[in-house]
């Protein structure tokens, strides 16, 4: 049983009446079955109730990867995770939803999956020890580091101009980023805010600031 259909199987085991009943994804395949080789035989048999955009219907996990390589953007997002943050799951699933090119996770390897909807299966991510480490990795790969921070002197997303090959770092839920991290941004940009809250759950922050980059460099005629 491939990867994907048996994600299939299990949700459709654990899933509430309130999650299926409104029928998500597609049935089995009538026939006669393509026999395109991007298509996964079980899912053909089976139905393909995966989140993944109608364009991907029935296609194999590696198949989709593929695809997706092709149209990633050159923008990068990097998450700190020195204390176990809850919200590396949505930033995973924004950045797939957006096509980053990669997701990088700073400080501890394991996190809850469980925010990532399975999109973690089709993005791209990449563990860093450390921020020295995350650095070196964006200077190799020629990627201008901008820190998403409400501190001091940063600029406003809102009218800054980003650059197109860069990587969005982030800080963990409640500190923010470390200080080695701030120091090691070539720029750093702020949401702009208009209520009592310091600051913006880091997720949240994440999936506005990656729309920014969106708004100044993707073609949007591409979009689904």
């Amino acid at each position: 049983m491939s990867d994907d259909a048996s994600y299939n199987s299990v949700c459709h085991s654990q899933a509430g009446p309130t999650e299926w009943g409104r029928h998500i994804g597609v049935g089995p395949h009538p026939a006669p079955l393509p026999d395109d080789p991007h298509y996964d035989p079980e899912l053909l048999r089976e139905g393909d109730r995966r989140n993944v955009v109608d364009a991907y219907r029935y296609w194999r996990r590696d198949a989709v990867v593929a695809a997706l390589d092709a149209r990633r953007h050159p923008v990068h997002v990097a998450i700190e995770n020195f204390g176990h943050d809850h919200n590396i799951g949505t930033v995973v699933r924004t950045a797939n939803a957006f096509a980053v090119a990669e997701v990088h996770i700073v400080g501890r390897r394991r996190w809850n999956r469980r925010g990532a909807m399975v999109t973690d299966r089709y993005q791209h991510l990449r563990h860093h020890d450390g921020i020295a480490e995350l650095l070196t990795y964006a200077a190799t790969a020629e990627l201008t580091v901008v820190a998403v921070d409400n501190s001091p002197g940063a600029l406003r997303l809102e009218t800054a101009s980003l650059p197109r090959c860069c990587l969005l770092l982030f800080g963990q839920e409640g500190p923010g980023l470390t200080t080695e991290a701030r120091k090691g941004a070539a720029m750093t940009v702020s949401i702009a805010q208009f209520g009592s809250t310091r600051s913006i759950n880091a997720g949240v922050a994440a999936g506005i600031a990656m729309h920014a980059w969106i708004r100044q460099h993707a073609d949007l005629g591409t979009a689904w």
